[in-house]
């Protein structure tokens, strides 16, 4: 998917340490198609690239709605876009991809923490009122974000931390149906705490990596392995301690990459013989097990070589 140019067309603060950008057409063209749960790859003006949830309308195809989170200890992308994208400002975008979908269920609970809000927010205005509950928490009233927008909806809980504390995730789940779909997205502390307490159907999004195991594969980090790039005729080796895509970069210096984590996709690599070892938060487990596509900024070999599609 080739990268596009939009304008953005307002910045508004949605809340405290949240801007919310509009993101538009330069020439009025409609904008691809998108369903709850979708996101964007945006090229900043410094060339640095992240991953935004869409939170507006799926039905207007004529801006795409953004919220962005300052993170002052991040990697400097959302210190970017708050400082010196305005009115004006000129964005590259690949998307939108999905990979949180919302799925068909009788009933849905939805768990936001802070700006994991985002996602979240498109799959309950699609929803009829009745089948969805929200439990939304945050530091304060002040920062977060939509929660205008989101008292006008039956079923909303808003609980921020410094008045009531956090989330009471065990009298939550402990009350709803089995069969209930819990969706959650947030900081890594909720999502483990809903996953230890949830046996039901569970899907998460993360913002970040997730931990992974210290289990090794027979050529995973405890040791190096071979990759063949079959495309490009070269074999490459990866080193202890190196990851796959740094040795990659050296014969595909273009290969796309972005949270250089294991979170956001973008470097999702199909697998044409071996075994991965995947430490990614993106493939679900039958995904993982059939093999047939990694992520190569955290991904390892279980095997002594690796052949890529690349």
């Amino acid at each position: 998917m080739s990268v596009f140019r939009l304008t953005v067309r307002s910045v508004v603060r949605e809340a405290e340490g949240v801007l919310g950008l509009l993101l538009a057409d330069p020439g009025g063209a409609d904008l691809p198609r998108w369903e709850p749960g979708a996101h964007l790859e945006v090229t900043l003006p410094s060339g640095a690239v992240r991953h935004y949830s869409l939170c507006g309308d799926p039905g207007d195809r004529g801006a795409y709605r953004l919220g962005v989170l300052r993170e002052p200890a991040g990697r400097g992308g959302s210190e970017e876009v708050h400082a010196s994208v305005g009115p004006g400002t000129v964005l590259g975008v690949r998307g939108p991809f999905n990979r949180f979908p919302l799925v068909p269920a009788e009933r849905y609970l939805f768990v936001a923490g802070g700006i994991g809000i985002t996602p979240l927010l498109p799959m309950v205005r699609s929803l009829p009122p009745g089948s969805w509950s929200l439990l939304y928490g945050g530091r304060s009233l002040a920062s977060m974000a939509y929660r205008e927008e989101l008292a006008g909806l039956p079923g909303v809980t808003l609980v921020p931390q410094d008045t009531e504390g956090l989330l009471d995730l065990d009298a939550v789940l402990g009350e709803l149906p089995p069969a209930t779909a819990v969706y959650c997205c947030g900081p890594e502390g909720l999502l483990r705490a809903v996953e230890e307490r949830w046996e039901g159907p569970l899907h998460t999004e993360r913002f970040g990596a997730s931990p992974v195991s210290d289990s090794r594969g027979s050529g995973g980090s405890g040791g190096g392995f071979e990759v063949e790039l079959r495309r490009s005729g070269r074999t490459v080796r990866v080193e202890p301690g190196r990851s796959l895509l740094d040795a990659v970069r050296e014969v595909v210096p273009g290969v796309a990459y972005s949270c250089e984590e294991g979170w956001c996709g973008t470097c999702e690599t199909k697998v044409l013989a071996g075994t991965p070892e995947h430490h990614d938060s993106v493939l679900g487990e039958e995904e993982r097990a059939a093999g047939a596509s990694m992520m190569i900024c955290v991904g390892r070999s279980r095997g002594p070589r690796l052949t890529l599609d690349l």
